[in-house]
């Protein structure tokens, strides 16, 4: 079998910790900035009333439950033997330091929880909440979860982010110089964006030398801003193919040590309006390895080439 020709993430927890570790995404209750401090208003333009979270939280139980539940799920689903805590709808550093040490000790607690992931945006991270943040990255194994989405300010406002790249260039220095893991999340496909645009947040992000990165594929949700745009005929959506070159495109260009912590992403199926092919998840990753292969390439191929055209555009 060909080895992976990408740095995964689930590599690097299988050889870091000796056995099969697993997430377990947990609501925690926090709000969003963007929404108003709240949960009801709309945010972001993609954003889903759920806050962007994953399928099957049970939103409603206390912290501890949730991680119990979970997994007890992935021990038999999975044969998990540890679990990291990730804290991901909405922002999850939006709230009192005391609150939030609160919420992360109650997940850390539960047996077999062998570190945090916290999701955030870049606007909720003042220095006393990284300096929180520090301390659990020292007394356990930590990332970041720092939602980017595109280098370009245009984009951003046109996705009613509520921030501009600068805002999150500060937070990420900040949060490098406490020694956090940060695993950025970008989409690919964002409306307005050329190919050279995405491939110049891959050159950027490679310039920075991010420690993980999640690649998603833009994808429309009912009861979202973008859905009613969709409708509407002005939102174009990649094909497959498209998508799968992008994708490997942007992988060439980051640096070896990159961990690629997702290369795709779906929407839940009852509100899911585009693109309906993103449903086969499998057939998407299994389409990158083949389009790598074809290429005979790999993660870093293009990495020196993105550093030069990212100063020539700079």
């Amino acid at each position: 079998m060909r080895k992976k020709a990408f740095n995964l993430y689930s590599t690097h927890l299988k050889q870091r910790f000796g056995g099969r570790v697993h997430k377990i995404s947990i609501d925690a209750g926090f709000g969003c900035p963007n929404r108003g401090g709240g949960r009801n208003a709309h945010g972001c333009l993609f954003c889903d009333p759920g806050g962007s979270g994953a399928v099957g939280i049970e939103r409603n139980e206390p912290i501890a439950v949730q991680v119990e539940r979970a997994k007890e799920l992935m021990r038999r689903k999975y044969r998990a033997k540890w679990f990291i805590a990730y804290f991901q709808p909405f922002s999850n550093t939006f709230g009192p330091v005391e609150h939030l040490r609160s919420c992360y000790d109650q997940a850390m607690a539960v047996e077999d929880v062998i570190g945090l992931a916290v999701g955030t945006r870049p606007d909720c991270l003042p220095d006393p909440v990284l300096d929180l943040l520090g301390e659990y990255h020292r007394d356990s194994y930590f990332w970041l979860e720092l939602g980017l989405q595109s280098i370009h300010d245009k984009t951003l406002h046109y996705l009613r982010r509520g921030h501009d790249y600068a805002c999150f260039l500060d937070a990420y220095q900040r949060a490098k110089q406490r020694g956090l893991q940060v695993c950025v999340h970008v989409i690919l496909g964002l409306p307005g964006e050329s190919r050279a645009d995405i491939l110049a947040t891959a050159a950027e992000l490679a310039r920075l030398r991010v420690d993980g990165i999640k690649l998603h594929l833009l994808h429309i949700l009912e009861g979202t801003p973008l859905g009613e745009l969709y409708k509407q005929g002005q939102v174009p959506m990649f094909e497959m193919q498209e998508y799968v070159e992008l994708a490997v495109d942007f992988i060439e260009l980051l640096p070896p040590e990159t961990l690629i912590q997702r290369l795709t992403g779906d929407g839940p199926r009852d509100i899911l309006l585009a693109p309906l092919w993103s449903i086969n998840k499998w057939e998407i990753l299994n389409a990158i390895d083949d389009e790598l292969e074809k290429r005979g390439s790999c993660q870093g191929d293009r990495y020196s080439a993105g550093q030069a055209c990212r100063q020539e555009q700079t």
